[in-house]
């Protein structure tokens, strides 16, 4: 995965000058939330979801063994120390909510399993050939199905060694064994593309890793030809005498060769296992659309022309099953804006079967040497806020996993917390069909949680479960299994029964279960039966202070003050009066339909407002009341009794929109059920 883009962009001979002829339209901001009160239809295309946390969602993490990038972090380690430290990789993608891995197990002409093809790669011994006295592929696939984690394979086709001496290479090498396979251009050694026999032997080392393991894919990144190295040509001109007939130029030759590597590749693999994708993380750039209409509107190296990939073709003709673009430049960079090229990739799947994923550059937040852009913690964040504006983008893959773990500027971090609160179920491929609906067969509150037990459906193939948890009792609404904010988690299938255990159960709490089945491709079946578990600590009551964590929203116009000791925690919100709809609003998690008492704090000043709204979201629609600031102050002021439906949503707020003068204060409400 090439770390250097930048290098690429204008100032190469292959880079065309023009300039971005058109400005770039600033993509529209996502949809506001739903306001409270609306109740969903049945139709879950209806539905009323919560916008930042989608329930399908592609979230992985590219983990490099090439250079002992990410994994294993050194030669020579003990079979026990790099299964310890993969694991630790699961563990960290588990932690920020991802559902995938891609793992690169062909770096360079040799394997990460016991090939029938290719030596043991150097990167795991430190001398190619030499066996790690394990299988690392059947471990690597094994803990990552354990997690529920798709396991991406990642290989590289043409690439042999980072020198130009075959002699260094393992005696048994195909590269020493063919030696008229394998050319050297920049420092490098590659097999050729334009040989036929190359291109039917990389695909054979590549399915031998498809048919003896239970991958979920097959990825390829942006090295296809190499990319050029300035005055100097690609050493196959004889390769193109002998195999170009029909071919006007060797550049449609070359990009012939791609072509037919990805296309033949894709059939093989339908053929045998029609579940494993194959995906490609190209260069962003196609080509600029100062050389071709069709293009992007960038001025940056172009993919087509410079490492002959056709990558808008692979798309359109559907010889891939998703595509995912490393777009690593900032929003606004301005020979390879992010935003135009989320829109140009957005309008190249539509209308195909292709997923649209994007390789996000997680290596340059808050790295040093990056573009200022990259210095602050939103702009990654904000790249998958603007995904959300296209609906054909399904999610991210980030390079690379050390990034992720060193979350630099809290980067990483501002990407769970806006994007991956929950967990998601991967997108659906094509074809594929739902399994049945599994039984739930119990669900008992213990002292770690609340345990379910289910018997698999009686038809089709099941591959893993969703696990769902709604409040309260009564029946189940389909919109609630639209919605991620009542997703717990999946468990991968095995065998004709499952477990889960919910650690995160309140005594106090009463709650609904259910379960899905979802086959390879990630189709989802019907409901399982729904399990109530009834709450054992007494009366429900919550707390919602200004600060409690996605419990509270305020607009940038309302202050924070900790200047008086009346207030409910640390601090409290402040506005000046305006005809204006800008509430803050306090969110809580009712755990069943039925009546509340609803209370506020705040602290008293004689400056405050007289009559500052507080809106209540009931379940028969919102209700204003009217609270004097200016007294009865650091105590629960009870606002009245209401009838609320069960679910997590705003239940409170606190209003600007008064005629009266003074502040209008937002400190804690209390919400108890009657």
């Amino acid at each position: 995965m090439r770390r250097d883009f930048h290098r690429y962009l204008p100032g190469l001979a292959l880079v065309a000058a023009l300039a971005l002829g058109a400005a770039v339209p600033t993509a529209a901001p996502p949809s506001p939330p739903t306001p409270p009160g609306i109740v969903p239809v049945a139709a879950q295309a209806a539905c009323v979801t919560d916008p930042a946390t989608p329930k399908r969602q592609f979230r992985g993490m590219w983990i490099a063994s090439v250079a002992n990038i990410d994994w294993p972090s050194r030669t020579g380690l003990t079979p026990a120390a790099q299964q310890a430290e993969y694991r630790g990789w699961l563990d960290l993608a588990k932690q920020r909510r991802m559902n995938a891995v891609v793992v690169q197990i062909r770096p360079a002409a040799d394997a990460f399993w016991p090939s029938t093809y290719e030596p043991w790669s150097q990167w795991l011994t430190g001398t190619q050939g030499g066996n790690p006295g394990y299988d690392p592929l059947a471990f690597m696939v094994a803990e990552a199905h354990a997690r529920n984690l798709e396991f991406h394979a990642w290989f590289n086709p043409y690439r042999v060694a980072n020198h130009t001496d075959l002699s260094k290479l393992a005696a048994s090498h195909p590269a020493r064994t063919n030696p008229g396979w394998a050319v050297a251009y920049g420092g490098h050694l590659y097999y050729n593309p334009g040989i036929p026999a190359v291109r039917a032997f990389v695909q054979n080392a590549m399915m031998d890793a498809v048919n003896r393991y239970d991958i979920d894919a097959v990825h390829w990144d942006d090295y296809f030809y190499p990319y050029p190295v300035s005055g100097v040509a690609f050493p196959d001109q004889a390769t193109y005498a002998q195999y170009g007939a029909g071919f006007s130029t060797i550049a449609d030759w070359r990009r012939n060769n791609v072509n037919l590597l990805v296309q033949e590749m894709h059939n093989r693999i339908q053929a045998v296992k029609p579940w494993v994708k194959l995906g490609v993380s190209p260069f962003g750039i196609w080509r600029n659309a100062g050389t071709d209409p069709l293009g992007s509107r960038t001025t940056g190296l172009q993919a087509y022309d410079a490492i002959y990939a056709d990558t808008r073709r692979w798309v359109k003709q559907g010889w891939i099953d998703y595509i995912a673009p490393q777009i690593y430049w900032q929003i606004g960079h301005p020979s390879a804006d992010y935003a135009e090229l989320v829109r140009w990739w957005s309008e190249t799947v539509t209308g195909t079967n292709v997923q649209l994923l994007v390789g996000q550059a997680t290596y340059r937040a808050g790295a040093s040497g990056q573009d200022a852009a990259w210095q602050d913690p939103a702009e990654l964040t904000d790249h998958l806020t603007l995904n959300r504006t296209y609906p054909r983008i399904l999610g991210d893959i980030h390079f690379s996993a050390k990034d992720v773990r060193a979350d630099r500027i809290g980067a990483v971090s501002r990407v769970t917390t806006d994007h991956y609160r929950r967990p998601a179920l991967a997108p659906a491929g094509a074809g594929g069909a739902a399994p049945a609906a599994p039984n739930l067969t119990s669900a008992v509150r213990g002292t770690g949680g609340v345990t379910l037990n289910w018997q698999r459906g009686g038809t089709g193939s099941t591959a893993e479960y969703a696990v769902y948890r709604l409040p309260g009792d009564g029946s189940v609404d389909p919109c609630d299994l639209a919605d991620a904010r009542n997703l717990l988690g999946t468990v991968r299938a095995s065998g004709g029964t499952g477990t889960f255990t919910d650690a995160t159960a309140a005594a106090g709490s009463t709650y609904r279960y259910l379960v899905t089945a979802l086959d390879r491709l990630h189709h989802e079946s019907p409901a399982s039966n729904a399990r109530t578990v009834t709450g054992t600590g007494g009366t429900f009551s919550v707390i919602v202070d200004n600060a409690t964590a996605g419990g509270f929203t305020a607009a940038t116009t309302w202050g924070t003050s900790s200047y008086l000791t009346t207030r409910y925690g640390a601090n409290y919100r402040f506005a000046e009066p305006q005809a204006v709809s800008d509430p803050a609003w306090f969110s809580a998690t009712l755990p069943a339909a039925g009546s509340y008492r609803v209370e506020v704090w705040y602290p008293a000043d004689s400056g405050y407002n007289s009559a500052t709204p507080h809106l209540v979201a009931t379940a028969n629609g919102t209700v204003t009341t009217k609270v004097d600031q200016r007294t009865g102050g650091g105590q629960w002021r009870e606002l009245g009794t209401y009838d609320f439906a069960a679910g997590t949503r705003q239940v409170v707020g606190v209003s600007r929109w008064t005629s009266t003068s003074g502040y209008v204060v937002a400190d804690a409400i209390r919400i108890t059920r009657l």
